[in-house]
């Protein structure tokens, strides 16, 4: 409630999103709009995503879901999105991200919205969560960029 009460009163960087509580009467689930990030395919589109929080939030990371899904190599098929600082704070058992890149409860849901919003513009191809896009990505620029601006066309209904 903190987090929410200091998000409207300041509101987002460039008024990139806005997040908040889905209803009043559970602040466990969160809706956010996010614009697409300036001089990327995902400019123009406005993306909803579902936050939902652990009941021992914020000692554990809460959940992301872009509804509908994004085509994006670091969201995967559902929409989950598949980021560090959303990962279970601690060592991570493959030994691919410090601990540091991981979930802290000094993080903050706006802090995270912005590092999700900074991955639309340069995804982490090393740690893909849409195999099939991140080769796309990798192997066909062009044609990535295609597929995600013909996806906010059909989002906006053009």
């Amino acid at each position: 409630m903190t987090e929410y009460k200091q998000m409207t009163a300041n509101g987002s960087p460039d008024d990139m999103f806005t997040a908040g509580p889905i209803s009043e009467s559970n602040f466990f689930e969160w809706e956010a709009l996010i614009q697409g990030p300036k001089d990327t395919p995902f400019e123009g589109g406005v993306f909803v995503a579902k936050l939902t929080f652990p009941s021992d939030y914020p000692l554990s990371p809460f959940k992301m879901k872009f509804d509908p899904p994004l085509f994006h190599p670091n969201v995967y098929p559902d929409g989950t999105v598949c980021i560090s600082i959303l990962h279970t704070p601690g060592d991570d058992p493959t030994m691919y991200e410090l601990s540091s890149e991981r979930w802290s409860p000094v993080q903050s849901i706006e802090k995270v919205i912005l590092s999700v919003v900074s991955m639309l513009a340069e995804p982490n191809l090393e740690s893909g969560a849409n195999i099939d896009c991140c080769k796309l990505y990798r192997d066909n620029k062009p044609e990535y960029e295609r597929i995600v601006r013909e996806s906010i066309l059909e989002q906006l209904g053009l």
